[in-house]
């Protein structure tokens, strides 16, 4: 069941909010609703990235992704400068991009000179098309194809081997290609956290890396390989959380790991504790900010090594969602409504589930604004509708709004990770357009599909084109 949370009195208040927070929490993005740069016009429309949002759906139109590229770049920078002042050794931030992949999102990430973790042959090429150097490129992934693996080993960049399979698979195309191929472990630490179960990933009952009863027999067979260069270690316990414990505990187990790993002679120099800080998706939600987030983990590998008499490896993060989830909203326009007596008034957009899955997939809550009426009282409870053939298309369960008519334009907050990413063509729905702003200019960074482009890839047999004038007999 999705989750309620108290009505604010306007839209406005959410930037009150978001005011007070800035000031309070060092304007780390994702303990805030909006992107850094919202603000309220005179024409009282919602404003991000110097552009009017209600302005750019005419322009671009409906629904619409907008992301702002000054918040995006905040939150590298903090990850990259936190690393920097809290970790005695060498770090690097690489940025998980199944939140979001796309040309200009990687191209904005590789100029902050963060890296990118990929977990597709299509993540990959679209990082490499970025212009994301292999050194700075990670390809995670727990069932890479042989086709996906020959393609990371042609690119250079690290692979994060995820289970036996790969490791094998891995061995045998190095061989034949003549290659040495740099290497990750991914190891299945046994930590739990707070959080949806499908995106738990470091507990052991997961379909995730290695278990840790196979540790020694993985390192002895890859100590074996020469063709195979050992870099370091990887774990990841999950998504959006908002404990420190968890990954201070997934420091000292690595850390274990690492020490054993030299012991076999691998030439270990890497750990990568993952990502997982999560973000506010309404007012209620607190997670740490991400300088303290960066600062637990990398004191806490810090202390290890040094109890384990282990030399500092290159300290490696990788947040996806916190990066990238609360520098981006999605705009809609309000199509039907239908008020139900005594129970409930639907407002239908014209989206829902096929660009954001995750109310339904996840039963995540999420905040709406409405984004040409900031200053109206939000007099309605409404239950927020997507446009789809299903009951349970439903953005947000329970939403204050103003009165509402046909053609206003109401905006989701924190839908910049997992929502373009994870979009469909459900009901063939075309996907929308996303928009990258900055300083009063909006830059088209997604085309919106067309309906031509939803048949491009049907094929239709012979036999079963109609033919004109054909007698049925």
């Amino acid at each position: 069941m999705v989750s309620t949370v108290d009505s604010p009195r306007t839209s406005l208040s959410y930037l009150a909010a978001h005011a007070a927070t800035l000031s309070a929490r060092s304007a780390s993005p994702n303990q805030n609703l909006l992107p850094l740069t919202a603000q309220v016009a005179e024409n009282d429309h919602l404003v991000v990235g110097g552009c009017d949002v209600p302005q750019l759906l005419e322009r671009y139109g409906s629904p619409l992704y907008v992301l702002d590229e000054d918040t995006l770049r905040a939150a590298c920078q903090q990850y990259r400068t936190a690393m920097q002042q809290y970790y005695p050794g060498e770090s690097l931030v690489i940025y998980a991009s199944k939140a979001w992949n796309c040309l200009a999102v990687c191209a904005v990430v590789n100029q902050e000179n963060l890296g990118i973790d990929v977990v597709s042959g299509g993540e990959l090429l679209g990082a490499i098309k970025a212009g994301v150097p292999s050194d700075r490129l990670y390809f995670h992934g727990n069932n890479k194809s042989l086709d996906e693996l020959q393609q990371g080993l042609e690119a250079g960049c690290r692979i994060v081997v995820d289970n036996w399979f790969e490791l094998k698979s891995l061995s045998q195309l190095a061989q034949t290609a003549g290659n040495t191929v740099p290497i990750l472990l991914r190891l299945t630490p046994g930590i739990e956290c707070h959080t949806h179960e499908y995106i738990r990933t470091g507990h052991l009952d997961s379909k995730f890396g290695f278990d840790p009863d196979q540790i020694e027999e993985v390192f002895q067979f890859v100590a074996q390989q020469p063709q195979l260069r050992c870099l370091g270690l990887h774990a990841h316990i999950g998504s959006q959380i908002f404990e420190l414990q968890p990954h201070a505990d997934l420091a000292g187990v690595m850390v274990q790991w690492l020490k054993k790993a030299a012991e076999y002679g691998l030439p270990v120099s890497e750990l990568d504790i993952g990502g997982g800080l999560g973000i506010c998706y309404t007012e209620h939600d607190d997670p740490p900010s991400i300088e303290t987030w960066v600062k637990t983990v990398a004191e806490s590998v810090a202390q290890a090594c040094k109890a384990q008499g282990v030399p500092l490896p290159k300290l490696i993060a990788e947040p996806g969602r916190s990066l990238i989830g609360s520098a981006a909203v999605t705009a809609y326009k309000v199509g039907s409504q239908k008020t139900v007596p005594g129970i409930r008034t639907y407002v239908a957009v014209d989206g829902g589930m096929s660009d954001n899955p995750r109310p339904i997939t996840y039963q995540s809550v999420y905040r709406a604004l409405a984004a040409n009426q900031m200053s109206a009282p939000l007099t309605e409870k409404t239950t927020l509708a997507g446009k789809h053939c299903e009951s349970g298309d439903v953005v947000i369960q329970e939403a204050y709004l103003p009165a509402l008519a046909a053609n206003d334009v109401i905006v989701v907050a924190g839908t910049g990770a997992y929502n373009y990413s994870m979009a469909s063509n459900y009901n063939r729905v075309p996907r929308p357009a996303a928009v990258l702003v900055k300083a009063g200019e909006a830059h088209l960074i997604i085309q919106r599909e067309t309906l031509q482009d939803l048949i491009r890839h049907d094929c239709l047999p012979a036999s079963l084109m109609a033919t004109a004038g054909t007698d049925s007999e």
